[in-house]
């Protein structure tokens, strides 16, 4: 099946839709198609939003989203995230916020089909005081009180995978996260795939899912020609974070080029073999020799 074609069968408005992996194993290719078939009044759920989210939010997918950790790593905020919670655009967005062991319990929880996941990492936190969710029950063996969190069942479950065999069975190497959770949990599983192959073959920190629990299969591959529909920013809302000043140079008639205020930056990195010549230099006083290991 290809992937516009299991986004339209299995993925309608309101839902509630959780795409999970971390890295190399994020479905960006599923989410932007979510974009461009317009969905919208979305319930996402995700360990931790990223950009991928950020432009969803910012296309006007998400009504609500349930998270334990937000922002791009490296980089800063999530802009368009930031915009829905504080300003309501492009629409307002009810937030659920979680511990990360708190929303991995829940999806366990939601794949074994209990009602809710235990995690006492909740205690101590500001959590409970912020989201009326997270709740304590009593052991019936030991009567401590310990934090609960609903099952997380979703409609819709979509990862992305390195491969799939021809017989419907799916292959993840790398980071795996809460993917195999997460698609126990759901209604509909959707998997985007690099390759079909014959053999799955044997890697390290493998996980294989059974082509039994899940809906489809998409061979994920450059989209051309079909832009995603995001939404305009107003005039009248200046953005979060305005672009980097600029300075020209030049007379009225004749303008010049427009210049950054702020000098360029520096390289960041040396190749190795730089970095090992330069220590060597500083360690034998310049004159070029190889650093003794013997101190």
């Amino acid at each position: 099946m290809s992937l516009p074609e299991a986004i339209s069968a299995f993925v309608e408005d309101g839902m509630t839709v959780a795409l999970e992996g971390f890295t190399h194993l994020i479905p960006y290719a599923a989410g932007h198609e979510i974009i461009r078939q317009g969905r919208h009044d979305l319930s996402l759920v995700r360990m931790t939003p990223d950009i991928l989210y950020d432009q969803m939010i910012g296309a006007g997918c998400a009504r609500k989203l349930t998270f334990s950790w937000g922002g791009n790593p490296g980089v800063g905020s999530l802009h368009r995230f930031r915009d829905a919670v504080e300003r309501g655009w492009p629409a307002p967005l009810e937030i659920e916020e979680h511990a990360h062991a708190g929303m991995a319990a829940a999806y366990a929880a939601g794949a074994a089909r209990m009602p809710f996941g235990l995690c006492r990492g909740y205690l101590g936190t500001d959590l409970m005081s912020v989201n009326p969710n997270i709740r304590l029950v009593t052991c019936p063996f030991t009567d401590e009180a310990i934090p609960a969190v609903p099952a997380i069942n979703p409609d819709v479950a979509i990862i992305h995978a390195q491969k799939a065999d021809r017989h419907g069975n799916v292959l993840i190497a790398g980071i795996v996260g809460v993917q195999k959770e997460a698609v126990m949990a759901s209604r509909h599983a959707i998997v985007t795939v690099e390759e079909i192959v014959d053999d799955l073959g044997d890697t390290m920190n493998r996980l294989v899912l059974p082509h039994w629990i899940l809906s489809a299969i998409c061979l994920s591959r450059a989209v051309r020609g079909r832009p995603m529909r995001m939404a305009t920013m107003p005039a009248t809302m200046p953005p979060i974070s305005p672009g980097i000043p600029l300075r020209r140079t030049g007379t009225a008639s004749s303008p010049g080029s427009a210049k950054r205020s702020h000098p360029k930056p520096r390289r960041r990195w040396r190749r190795w073999h730089e970095r090992r010549d330069l220590h060597a230099r500083r360690d034998d006083g310049g004159r070029g020799r190889a650093p003794s290991l013997e101190r």
